[in-house]
């Protein structure tokens, strides 16, 4: 049985490519080129490349980059493009919790929850992160997105202080335990089918994210606000920001 997020990407690249939290490459892609100053001779891993917009944008750019992801169609659909635009980039369908590589590239990215924070175990996570980790070389630098569970902490105790049940219950599909949130997605595929998925995501409290990064060996951990197309390091997160924007070094 496949998971939802193996469903979801199974027929919808060109759906994926319409969504308004796809729309800011070009921002995006600026402030990943700030963070490695520029440097050309930046060997580039993106994890849970999706349709191949940030890898693309960066080779325009003169930059190295290898894109890995789950979802057969969309690696596809990454290969298109890059032929269409006349580049060489080495996509390959990969599982981002069990890379080949190790200590290759400078810089690795995962975007747009390209992988990590979707997996259906806490462990499952951690191997993403581990990945990463063993496929960058000594002073590498890994920039991923992620979600922030102050958004949902924070508006599940605000719903609940507020909330004026006589029988004292609360309808919440975000655990307080597990800090996941469990929910159904309706979507349209490429061809027009109507699907409904259950999505079960993980959301993280920066302190976990700084732990799981140091027990992996990553310092001057930085966590920012994230918005879509305007990643900036001026961005303080707060309880309003849906994903945070993670920073970290070997």
């Amino acid at each position: 049985m496949k998971q939802w997020y193996e469903e979801l990407f199974l027929n919808y690249a060109d759906t994926y490519e319409k969504e308004i939290y796809t729309q800011g490459t070009l921002g995006e892609v600026d402030f990943i080129e700030k963070e490695i100053n520029h440097d050309k001779n930046c060997r580039i891993l993106d994890i849970g490349c999706g349709t191949g917009r940030h890898a693309i944008e960066l080779t325009k750019r003169g930059y190295s980059v290898t894109g890995v992801d789950l979802s057969g169609s969309m690696i596809k659909k990454a290969m298109e493009k890059a032929e269409t635009a006349g580049l060489n980039i080495d996509f390959q369908i990969a599982d981002a919790r069990n890379l080949p590589f190790e200590q290759e590239f400078d810089l690795a990215i995962m975007l747009c929850e390209g992988a990590f924070p979707l997996m259906e175990t806490d462990e499952m996570n951690f191997e993403i992160l581990k990945n990463a980790a063993k496929a960058l070389k000594k002073d590498g630098k890994f920039i991923f997105t992620t979600l922030n569970g102050l958004f949902p902490l924070y508006h599940s105790v605000k719903e609940f202080i507020e909330s004026n049940r006589e029988d004292g219950s609360f309808d919440n599909s975000f655990d307080l335990m597990s800090f996941r949130n469990i929910s159904n997605m309706e979507i349209e595929d490429d061809d027009g089918n109507l699907k409904v998925l259950e999505c079960n995501e993980r959301y993280y409290v920066p302190s976990e994210i700084s732990w799981l990064l140091k027990t992996l060996n990553f310092s001057n951990i930085k966590i920012f606000g994230c918005k879509i197309g305007n990643f900036s390091r001026d961005d303080v997160l707060t309880t309003e920001d849906l994903e945070m924007l993670v920073i970290a070094e070997l």
